[in-house]
């Protein structure tokens, strides 16, 4: 009878170790308090942008435009993980280097899988697989760049692997693509709220 219990424990143990071991040299990009290590794209245009239970909150209203928000820190080959929301209809990005953008896309109720959709490299590589979420929960992304190639992980699912991305996407910051560069949020098209961004830089080649 003392045996099910030890081995509870042990999974549990193990659980945790292999979590802990999974999230080491990850280093926060957002320190869920306020707006340290980020500033914004263009300063005189309306900021939609708040700090709230820990998360960013683009609270940009239909028709409106906001700003992008960009960390001052610059990167070259890396993982970056983060989460997000975003409503039915709603259009934001995760921007690589400041020029390789991750469409954040509400389109759901679409079921297809596009170069312009959620997930997708925008237009450029659309995903693999169509594995959006509804707009009331929250989507995970891992994606890892080593020089022009890039993999992505939605939702537990592999829809980008190692594609080379030799060009800008579109609202880059710069088209230096062989050079390091900043992530940065959209914020300019709608509503979205992002928490647990958090980075791991790799040696370069």
């Amino acid at each position: 009878m003392k045996i099910l219990p030890f081995l509870l424990a042990s999974c549990v143990a193990a659980t945790l170790a292999f979590a802990a071991d999974d999230d080491a040299g990850f280093k926060p990009l957002f320190n869920g308090k306020d707006l340290t290590g980020w500033h914004v794209r263009k300063p005189a245009n309306h900021n939609a942008w708040a700090v709230k239970d820990g998360a960013l909150v683009n609270e940009l209203k239909p028709g409106e435009h906001g700003v992008d928000l960009i960390t001052d820190a610059k990167f070259w080959n890396f993982v970056v993980r983060y989460e997000y929301q975003v409503p039915d209809g709603s259009n934001s990005g995760f921007y690589l280097r400041g020029r390789h953008e991750i469409q954040v896309l509400g389109d759901f109720a679409k079921n297809e899988a596009t170069k312009n959709g959620n997930g997708a490299i925008y237009n450029h590589t659309a995903p693999t697989k169509f594995v959006s979420k509804p707009a009331d929960r929250w989507q995970t992304v891992e994606a890892t760049v080593l020089g022009n190639k890039v993999t992505v992980v939605l939702n537990g699912v592999k829809i980008h692997d190692n594609v080379v991305v030799d060009r800008a996407t579109g609202s880059e910051l710069d088209k230096d693509v062989n050079a390091p560069g900043a992530f940065f949020l959209q914020g300019d098209h709608g509503a979205v709220t992002f928490r647990n961004l958090r980075v791991k830089e790799l040696p370069k080649e």
